[in-house]
């Protein structure tokens, strides 16, 4: 039967076990994009702490689809080389490097969380930022919001080009385009925030082009060993709004995205609007990466509040999910894929730590 710890086999890629760490953003780099020494040991003590997968957080494939000032970056060729120790780090710990390739939209120009996440203004270094429909959002004051040409969509594809090339060459080996919580390519799939009425607004076909050019464009680019994942927003939960994101969405679009060669889809929900209702507790958006399980021919990413091992080895074993991608937990406890290889095979795992720490574990 297959569980959390037995490989996960994705194109020429055999991934060591099927825990992930998931992209979080940590807004530390000093206004230019280009990684420092935190996330290197950030995200190489994930490596070292057992996780088969380690993906960056959103990577602004632009100067402008930052969320922050201080997000990590991939539109510079210094940048790429920032990140290239760090793919070569988490690879030596026998963990498979990935980049998530990100747009902010129109959720851009704001302060960093701990800073009051609010919009920044031009004389606080702030900038002009895209959206496919700005009256479709209650905005706070802020930058300048505009509504995206066709110039803008084929620069905004060009530059997820550009940042897959990049990624490529700074080591990793999974691209993930980020097309989830209410960042750019999930405001054109949303009829919530996106109200155009050219070719990419209106029908499901024409709110999922932008998402599909920019997953093909990643794919064209990546080579055909290497995987790449799609992060959607399984729902907006706006169950309440005639028109919003829906699950049955997710899933026309999963197929659609694995027909492009996307090889598995990593589904979270949310993050499009403040009138959200989310479920509380544990596995709440498990049902959603179940539905895409069942809908698509791509693997599957589970994500959200998976914090014990035996929750997330359940996830796999009953069919649920292919892959957990554990946020939070991997915040409070770099070492939970060694933790979970403890629970689950007990006598004997502590030989799945690092020799150097072998001595501390019981």
């Amino acid at each position: 039967m297959t569980d959390l710890l037995s490989p996960l086999s994705l194109r020429d890629r055999e991934i060591e076990n099927r825990i992930a760490v998931s992209p979080m953003c940590q807004y530390s780099c000093d206004r230019d994009g280009v990684a420092k020494e935190w996330h290197r040991v950030h995200l190489g003590s994930r490596a070292v702490g057992g996780a088969g997968i380690v993906l960056t957080e959103a990577t602004a494939v632009s100067a402008r689809g930052r969320i922050t000032p201080h997000d990590l970056g991939i539109w510079t060729d210094e940048q790429a080389r920032s990140l290239k120790p760090i793919a070569e780090f988490v690879r030596e710990q026998g963990s498979v490097p990935g980049i998530q390739l990100a747009h902010a939209g129109h959720k851009a120009s704001k302060r960093r969380p701990w800073e009051g996440n609010d919009p920044l203004s031009p004389d606080e270094g702030g900038w002009e930022t895209l959206s496919p429909s700005p009256e479709a959002y209650p905005y706070e004051e802020g930058p300048e919001i505009r509504e995206m040409d066709s110039e803008d969509v084929e620069e905004v594809v060009g530059a997820f080009r550009s940042a897959a090339e990049r990624s490529l060459s700074a080591g990793f080996e999974i691209a993930e385009v980020h097309a989830a919580h209410g960042y750019l390519l999930h405001e054109f799939l949303s009829p919530v925030t996106n109200r155009r009425e050219d070719e990419y607004g209106g029908s499901f076909e024409n709110r999922t082009r932008l998402v599909r050019e920019v997953t093909e464009a990643v794919r064209d680019v990546w080579p055909d060993d290497r995987p790449v994942f799609v992060r959607i927003s399984g729902t907006d939960w706006l169950e309440g709004v005639e028109e919003s994101w829906t699950i049955e969405q997710s899933v026309r679009l999963s197929e659609a995205l694995a027909d492009l060669g996307a090889d598995l889809i990593d589904v979270s929900s949310g993050g499009l609007h403040p009138d959200q209702q989310p479920p509380e507790g544990p596995n709440g958006q498990i049902p959603l990466a179940e539905a895409v399980r069942e809908g698509s021919d791509a693997a599957v990413g589970a994500v959200g509040g998976i914090t014990e091992p035996e929750q997330a080895d359940a996830l796999v074993r009953n069919g649920r999910a292919d892959l957990v991608l554990v946020g939070r937990e991997f915040l409070r406890d770099p070492y939970f894929g060694l933790r979970a290889a403890g629970a689950l095979r007990g006598e004997g795992a502590s030989e799945e730590w690092p020799v150097q720490y072998r001595r501390g574990v019981r």
